[in-house]
C-alpha cells in the first residue's frame, strides 16, 4: 500500500523564504521563514495520509506489522524509528551535539525526576532516543562539524594574532587532544561573561581583517557571520575549534552522538532516527545547559570524511552506520524499475515527476512531494523522469 503525505513545514526563524517553496513548486517567497519539511511519524509533527487526513502514526498504531514489517516491530516496536526533513538553512543553526542512546535514556529520566514539563524552554530532553543523522545536500552546503585536528587549529589561531588567545592556544598543547580540547572548551563556556564576550568580539574583528589574506580564509568569514549575528557570543570563538565543511550536491556527511555541530546555509535532505533531542553550545537565543552539553561531548579531533553515494544496480546508497535508518536516491528516466520494499519505507522527489505504484495503489509525486510505503507492498515500480530519494530502517545485519 501506498499513500501520499501532506506534511509539517517548520517555520524556524533561521529558514529560508525561498528554497522548500521553489522545490514544491509553490509561490517565492514564502510568507515566513521555511526550515524544515518533516516526513514521518514523530509526535510533534506527524505527517497525514493525503487521501483521509489520517495521521501516519495512527495509521502504524492500527496495523504496525503490516505498516512496518515484522522485523521493525521487533527492532522499534510500533513506531518508525527514523524521520526525513528537507532542511533549508537560510542563516546558520546554532551549534549543537546529540546523545548516546544511554545519554538520552539518562537525560529524559533526569528531566522527569525534576519536574521539567516536555514543552519548557528549559527542558534538555524531549524523548528517551538518540539521534544519529545524515544530511546529502541539494545545494552547496557549508557545516562545522567536529573538533579539528589541533596542529591546525593552532595555526589558525596564531594568524589572528590576539594575545587574548594566549590561554586558549596554551591550553590545546596541554595533554593528550581529548583532554586539551575538554579544557579549551569548557574554559570558552564557563568562564566569566563578560570575558567571554570581550573575547568573542575581539576575535571577530580578528577574523575580519585577515580573512582575505589566510589560508583559512573560509573559516574566518564564517566566524565573522555569526558574529554579526551574534556579537559576543562564545560560539564565535568555539567555532573556530571545528571541522569547516562544504558539501557539493549529491555529498553527505554523517553525524554520530557526541559530534559538536552547526548546519550554517543550504538545503539537503536529512535523516535521522526519530528523536529531538538536542544539546545546544552557543549562537542561539534558545536555553544552553552548558554542564549537559559537556557529559555528551565526544573531544576526540575528528577527520571529517564525506559520503559518495555507492551504485547498486540503480540505487545510489549512502553507507553509515546508523541502525534506524538507510538513505538512497533513484534518477528515474522512463524505463519502469522494480523495486522490493523492505520495511516501511518513505520516497521523496527532489526533481521532475515520479510514478510509484504497489499492487492496485499508484502515486504520482512532482518535486517537493512524498509518499508513504507500506512494508506490505513487498514490490514497487517506480517509472517516470526525476531523483527520487528514499528512506528506509537499515538492514538488522
Amino acid at each position: 500500500m501506498i499513500d501520499e503525505l501532506d506534511n509539517v513545514i517548520q517555520p524556524y526563524a533561521w529558514g529560508s523564504h525561498t528554497a522548500i517553496s521553489g522545490l514544491r513548486g509553490e509561490a517565492t517567497p514564502a510568507a515566513s521563514p521555511q526550515a524544515e519539511l518533516w516526513m514521518g511519524a514523530h509526535p510533534l509533527a506527524p505527517s497525514r495520509l493525503a487521501s483521509s487526513g489520517e495521521s501516519l502514526s495512527s495509521l502504524i498504531a492500527a496495523a504496525p506489522e503490516a505498516s512496518l514489517g515484522t522485523d521493525v516491530v521487533a527492532r522499534y516496536g510500533a513506531k518508525l524509528p527514523f524521520l526525513l526533513k528537507v532542511l533549508a538553512a537560510e542563516t546558520p543553526l546554532s551549534l549543537q551535539a546529540h546523545p548516546s542512546p544511554e545519554q538520552a535514556v539518562e537525560g529524559f529520566n533526569a528531566d522527569e525526576a525534576a519536574g521539567i514539563p516536555l514543552d519548557s524552554p528549559l527542558r534538555n530532553y524531549k524523548d528517551r532516543s538518540h539521534k544519529p543523522e545524515l544530511l546529502c545536500a541539494l545545494t552547496e552546503f557549508w557545516a562545522l562539524c567536529g573538533f579539528r585536528e589541533l596542529p591546525d587549529t593552532l595555526a589558525l589561531l596564531a594568524e589572528l594574532e590576539l594575545p587574548q588567545l594566549a590561554p586558549l592556544r596554551a591550553q590545546l598543547v596541554h595533554g593528550s587532544p581529548r583532554i586539551a580540547l575538554k579544557s579549551a572548551f569548557s574554559s570558552l563556556m564557563l568562564g566569566p561573561a563578560e570575558e567571554r564576550r570581550e573575547l568573542s568580539l575581539r576575535v571577530a574583528e580578528a577574523c575580519q581583517q585577515r580573512k582575505a589574506t589566510s589560508r583559512f580564509g573560509a573559516e574566518l568569514g564564517w566566524a565573522s557571520k555569526l558574529s554579526e549575528l551574534y556579537p559576543g557570543d562564545a560560539g564565535v570563538v568555539s567555532a573556530l575549534l571545528l571541522n569547516l565543511v562544504r558539501l557539493a550536491p549529491g555529498q553527505a556527511v554523517y553525524l554520530p552522538a557526541g559530534n559538536l555541530h552547526a548546519y550554517l546555509g543550504g538545503m539537503g535532505v536529512e535523516v535521522m532516527a526519530s528523536s529531538d533531542n538536542v544539546l545546544r553550545g552557543g549562537l542561539t537565543p534558545k536555553h544552553v545547559n552548558v554542564t549537559e552539553l559537556l557529559r555528551v561531548l565526544d573531544f576526540r579531533p575528528l577527520s571529517v570524511q564525506l559520503l559518495e553515494p555507492t551504485l547498486l544496480g540503480s540505487e545510489y546508497r549512502y553507507r553509515a552506520p546508523a541502525r534506524e535508518f538507510e538513505l538512497s536516491y533513484f534518477d528515474v528516466t522512463g524505463s519502469e524499475l522494480r523495486v522490493p520494499v523492505e520495511g516501511a519505507e518513505i520516497w521523496l522527489v527532489t526533481s521532475g515527476s515520479v510514478g510509484l505504484a504497489a499492487q492496485a495503489r499508484h502515486v504520482t509525486l512532482t518535486s517537493g512531494r512524498s509518499a508513504f510505503v507500506q512494508a506490505r507492498s513487498r514490490e514497487l515500480r517506480v517509472a517516470g523522469n526525476g531523483r527520487v530519494f528514499r528512506a528506509k530502517v537499515a538492514h538488522s545485519d
